[in-house]
């Protein structure tokens, strides 16, 4: 062992050969990082023969200076690649965490390249010249749709919620009902960020059942805060009671002290029930009963990008953004530049333009006409893949409307070489990647959430496998 690796050429001496120069101009490196990568790769080459687990060409042939460059490239790839990568999501499930939620639009995506790539006045009065708030630049819009005397954002909601505690609660009770101590993604739960924030819990009511006696028997000098949680990721069915926000307005307008404040989660400022789609509460109607603060998400069903939003009285508000948190909370540039845009698409009646209102909202047709008009253009290229047409249901995702499901069509895709597991693997490797999803060892592909752009890249992804998968049989 002792004597292979007495055999590995020194660095100075792979620097003299032509492979090097070859390496470091393909790989468009410097002297000092390509040299960096190459002791990297000696000394991980060294570590298996070491341990016994080098299966590569000995040091002696002269295979092994390949091998070096070859592990050396592999090296510089996981070092400076980039780790964050499109996906096709045609998975169906329209606000899919873990692929990002809530896309943008074309128009946001503009306005946020504009914002991004030159200084802009986030904090800057253009009128008189003197230091401005960024908390400005989507209040206004915020309150044209919400009906809020004022609002601010910050980084997502569980951080709005966590600053509301904090400034307003902290070392106070909060009364909230035992059926809305939701947990939400990620093992975070509204009891355990209470606690984080100072704030004292206070639970009445059961699981499924809670009285308006229930807040008003624990109503006392203590109290801060009454918070209602909308349950938007899970649905409690059968022998259940819960009190109205109209109600918990009404009570807490009889003791001075007491704040009303509704977590909202997912935030509607679009009403989905006028299509059918679920009974999701607009923001706009909780603040016209009478709630004194409310809070929800950007990159849910509003459609925008990942934020918190607080909306509601002046004079409560003012308070949130005067407390050291706000600055710990607060959002860039490129954030308030996305949530702006998506907030006038709203104002200007331009939904259509916002993509997860337009997937939630299209109808089994419009799906099925896509995926007819894909199937087509892939015979035309006689890509050898089968496909069914079959119907199905969509997901709206995200931990939002958990009760509805969005009738669909979806594509059934298989191959004679393939199962269903191994192409849904080789899709999801591809670039751009496809995620697809597998239901009863079928791989369905369900263009609800797949562009008209995105669909010729499909297409395109399909082809170039069809033909790797010809030349491994070959």
């Amino acid at each position: 062992m002792k004597a292979l690796l007495r055999q590995i050429p020194p660095i100075h001496e792979l620097q003299n050969t032509a492979e090097f120069v070859r390496f470091i101009t393909t790989q468009d490196l410097s002297l000092e990082k390509g040299t960096e990568i190459v002791k990297e790769s000696v000394a991980l080459i060294r570590k298996r023969i070491l341990e016994d687990l080098w299966d590569g060409p000995s040091p002696d042939t002269g295979r092994f200076l390949h091998a070096i460059f070859t592990q050396a490239a592999l090296i510089k790839k996981e070092k400076l690649s980039l780790s964050l990568h499109k996906v096709i999501n045609a998975s169906g499930t329209v606000l899919h965490t873990n692929l990002g939620r809530a896309r943008m639009g074309q128009e946001t995506i503009e306005h946020m390249s504009k914002v991004a790539s030159s200084y802009s006045n986030l904090e800057y009065q253009l009128e008189n010249g003197k230091r401005g708030s960024r908390h400005t630049h989507a209040e206004k819009f915020i309150c044209e749709l919400t009906g809020a005397e004022a609002a601010m954002v910050v980084n997502n909601n569980a951080a709005a919620v966590f600053l509301v505690l904090t400034a307003l609660a902290k070392n106070k009770e909060v009364i909230v009902s035992r059926g809305e101590l939701v947990e939400i993604g990620g093992s975070f739960r509204v009891s355990s960020i209470m606690e984080e924030s100072g704030a004292k819990l206070v639970e009445v009511g059961t699981t499924n059942k809670t009285h308006l006696g229930d807040y008003q028997e624990h109503i006392r000098e203590e109290t801060a805060m009454i918070m209602k949680v909308h349950q938007s990721n899970f649905v409690i069915k059968g022998f259940t009671s819960s009190v109205v926000t109209e109600d918990l307005v009404n009570l807490t307008s009889e003791h001075e002290q007491v704040i009303y404040y509704e977590d909202l989660g997912s935030g509607a400022l679009y009403d989905f029930s006028k299509r059918g789609i679920g009974q999701e509460p607009l923001v706009r109607e909780v603040i016209q009963q009478g709630s004194d603060l409310v809070s929800f998400s950007g990159d849910k069903l509003l459609g925008g990008p990942q934020a918190g939003i607080i909306a509601g009285k002046k004079n409560i508000v003012d308070i949130l953004k005067k407390h050291q948190l706000a600055r710990v909370l607060r959002v860039d540039k490129m954030t308030l530049a996305a949530l702006e845009m998506t907030l006038l698409h709203y104002l200007q009646e331009e939904e259509d333009k916002i993509p997860a209102i337009y997937a939630i909202t299209r109808s089994k047709d419009e799906v099925m006409q896509q995926s007819i008009e894909m199937i087509a253009q892939l015979k035309q290229r006689n890509v050898p893949f089968t496909f069914e047409l079959m119907e199905g249901k969509s997901q709206v995702g995200g931990g939002t409307m958990p009760e509805v499901d969005l009738d669909t069509c979806l594509i059934s895709l298989s191959h004679d070489r393939y199962s269903s597991h191994e192409l849904h693997k080789e899709l999801r490797l591809q670039e751009p990647s496809i995620i697809t999803r597998i239901q009863q060892d079928r791989l369905l592909l369900d263009l609800r959430t797949v562009s008209r752009d995105e669909m010729d890249e499909l297409i395109e992804v399909l082809y170039n496998l069809s033909n790797d998968i010809d030349r491994e049989n070959n």
